[in-house]
């Protein structure tokens, strides 16, 4: 085991017991270095490894945010993982929009109806109906997808879908120019997103997941992007 993996691994170990948890600290570079034998230098790189993952967020200097303390961001390594791959074509747009039915499809089915996240969706289809310019719209969209996804009260169906977020408006972004009337798919999606908001908060399990589904589907059909693309 390299020596950066073993404090990964006492970092780990101390989570798991309990001796560290959300909001403590890190014991100092050179005392940590010291307690496990190790260099300063790979006590840095596991330190910079575990803030990419979303572990922990190192602060400089002196004061109250000096030093490293335990975070719990798991959209932060998730999220930049799916872009790498999703950017090198490891994972291709149709098993993505296929995630995408599958996450929020069940989401739907098990939103609550008076989740608070319901609330901020609306506000978001409000936004939907004034914006100007796609890239707005589509930001917006995103936005809207990830509240109904919050209703369902599963945090970790939430941190996907987060992960997710900037995969998901890239390539719906993409694909645009391949729709043959933004204007009319652009109104088509926002009466959907009235539809399904409306079937959650009438308990319509159900109907909100078809609904789901078939919105998410019909945006990549009318474009182009069948089930075999």
């Amino acid at each position: 085991m390299r020596t950066h993996q073993l404090v990964l691994q006492w970092i780990e170990d101390q989570l798991s017991s309990g001796e560290l948890t959300l909001g403590g600290r890190l014991p100092a570079e050179r005392s940590l270095a010291e307690q496990l034998h190790v260099s300063r230098t790979s006590v840095r790189e596991a330190i910079r490894v575990m803030e990419a993952m979303g572990v922990v967020r190192a602060g400089v200097g002196s004061g109250p945010d000096a030093g490293t303390v335990v975070i719990a961001d798991p959209t932060a390594a998730l999220g930049s993982a799916l872009r790498l791959h999703v950017a090198t074509s490891h994972l291709p747009v149709k098993d993505i929009v296929e995630t995408r039915v599958l996450l929020e499809s069940w989401a739907a089915s098990r939103a609550h109806p008076d989740a608070p996240a319901l609330a901020e969706a609306a506000s978001l289809l409000e936004q939907m109906e004034n914006c100007s310019g796609t890239e707005e719209f589509l930001a917006l969209d995103v936005r809207f997808h990830l509240a109904l996804a919050d209703a369902a009260g599963n945090a970790v169906v939430s941190a996907m879908m987060g992960s997710l977020r900037e995969a998901i408006q890239a390539y719906a972004g993409r694909i645009t120019g391949s729709l043959p009337d933004w204007d009319a798919t652009a109104a088509r999606l926002r009466a959907e997103h009235r539809g399904i908001l409306a079937a959650i908060k009438d308990g319509d399990g159900g109907s909100a997941s078809q609904l789901v589904a078939d919105h998410i589907e019909g945006y990549y059909a009318e474009a182009g992007l069948g089930a075999g693309a």
